[in-house]
């Protein structure tokens, strides 16, 4: 009855937070609502303004053509007139000359007058054109803007795009990255191009309005589908969603999808890690100023055969104080290890480590929690690793409960971890080929802890990764036909 009372309860809590997501949502949408239409009246403003600005320039424009013709043509006419008065007036002299000469009786008066019929002849007002040069119509610069008035009439609102689809069982989640896939509901070949928006989140369902992160943008997608590469998977899922642009305005956003991006994240423990290991996040660098290297080494070497798991009195770091944060001691001795900060109880996982090409001895594993801070990897029963030494000679091996196994393969610049829990498999790949490097095979009774170790160089990490589709692919077919733990146990010991 409680059982059943605390799942109700439980229920209940659930859906309570989704209505209040839901009224988070309905609440920034509102407001969006506000703002938007304040905006887009701005802009209203704005294009109107903008047109009855390019209306005041044409009308000035052409009210400054009818003026300059006005007075082109006033000037011509005014001209005309001015050389018609001037002929007028010597016409009128010409003729009153001319007449006054017919009264002339005496022929020597008349002589002085022999050139009238000569000045008359030749008279301006003969020469004279009497048609106007230019006429009174005007016609040439009237207007109609009756198609314009009918195309201003017509004004509306752009057409928007409709919400594209988004369709999950087309969209894909592999090797880091993730493949949208959606589509239209209906044939717009007016679409110019689509714009994806996503975001992380560790919320599953809708997408929430508080506390999420930002959407990224990607614009200018052509087609109607994207995939994002190289993505870390900090985070148990994704949002994304797209919308649809033609040459003006973009259209309202699809449906949300969210999709599971789940995978192994880790930092390294530096409140256990050796002292002589400088630890960041992911990466961890050997430090002879962290602690008295040299002299737990040499004591270490005088105790080696001994005993797997040296003893404490050899450790010269006994002084230093202790862990600041964590449960376990810190790693001591000869035990140069640092694990990682988060515990595998189940499932497949994979991570990649990198080492600096000077870096003389590592190993890279995994190890139960309860694994000594004078134990080293590969040393005891609760640990599988690989090891590369660079030191004096060169060897690369498989070790576990204190057997090696020699590996005739070539270190890789960077080694992939594969860790399937449940299948009790631990497989060691070139990162880059993926070509597999070793395999144990064992039943894992204890969670696991990434496991490092590294002297005189350093290691840096990539987590947030995704099983690989060729590790996946080739697990298919490695099961039963590599080595395993059994396969240590008639081996030398180290």
């Amino acid at each position: 009855m409680d059982e059943a009372l605390q799942r109700i309860i439980s229920t209940l809590a659930n859906k309570n937070d989704e209505i209040q997501n839901f009224i988070d949502t309905l609440n920034h949408t509102l407001k969006g609502v506000q703002e938007n239409s304040s905006n887009i009246l701005s802009e209203l403003d704005e294009e109107f303004d903008s047109l009855y600005s390019i209306l005041d320039e044409v009308k000035e424009s052409m009210v400054n053509s009818i003026k300059q013709e006005q007075a082109r043509k006033s000037q011509e006419l005014q001209s005309q007139i001015s050389q018609c008065n001037n002929a007028l007036e010597n016409s009128e002299e010409l003729l009153e000359f001319a007449t006054r000469s017919l009264d002339i009786k005496e022929p020597e008066e008349f002589s002085k007058y022999v050139c009238v019929y000569h000045r008359v002849t030749m008279a301006s007002a003969f020469r004279l054109s009497l048609k106007p040069k230019v006429s009174d119509n005007m016609t040439h610069l009237m207007v109609d803007f009756s198609q314009e008035r009918q195309m201003l009439q017509t004004l509306k609102f752009l057409p928007v795009p409709k919400a594209p689809e988004i369709d999950p069982v087309e969209c894909l989640v592999a090797d880091n990255s993730v493949t949208v896939a959606w589509r239209m509901p209906e044939e717009d070949n007016k679409i110019d191009h689509f714009i994806l928006e996503h975001r992380k989140t560790n919320f599953d369902g809708l997408p929430r309005v508080k506390d999420e992160r930002c959407w990224e943008i990607i614009d200018n997608i052509k087609g109607t589908e994207y995939t994002l590469s190289g993505l870390k998977f900090d985070s148990k899922y994704m949002n994304f969603r797209v919308r649809a642009c033609n040459k003006a305005v973009a259209g309202e956003y699809s449906d949300p999808v969210t999709l599971e991006t789940k995978a192994l994240n880790f930092n390294l423990d530096n409140s256990s890690s050796h002292l002589n290991l400088k630890v960041e996040d992911t990466c961890v660098e050997w430090d002879p100023t962290g602690g008295k290297g040299q002299e737990s080494k040499i004591k270490g070497k005088e105790n080696k055969g001994r005993s797997g798991t040296p003893s404490p009195k050899r450790t010269s770091v006994g002084s230093r104080p202790p862990a600041v944060r964590g449960s376990r001691d810190r790693f001591t001795g000869e035990s140069y290890t640092v694990l990682g900060d988060t515990a595998i109880e189940s499932g497949q996982h994979y991570w990649e480590v990198k080492a600096q090409k000077d870096c003389k001895s590592y190993s890279v594993g995994v190890a139960y929690k309860t694994l000594g801070k004078f134990d080293q990897l590969g040393k005891t029963n609760t640990s599988w690793c690989i090891h590369v030494n660079n030191w004096l000679q060169n060897t690369f091996a498989a070790k576990h409960n204190n057997k090696v196994k020699a590996l005739d393969v070539t270190v890789p610049e960077k080694i992939g971890v594969f860790c399937d829990f449940d299948g009790g498999q631990l497989s060691f790949y070139d990162a880059n080929s993926k070509q597999l490097l070793y395999s144990f095979k064992t039943k894992f009774t204890q969670p696991l802890l990434p496991g490092f170790m590294v002297w005189c160089g350093g290691l840096s990490l990539s987590t947030g990764m995704q099983v690989p589709s060729a590790v996946r692919t080739l697990q298919k077919s490695e099961n039963g036909m590599t080595g395993s733990a059994s396969s240590l146990n008639n081996v030398v010991t180290q």
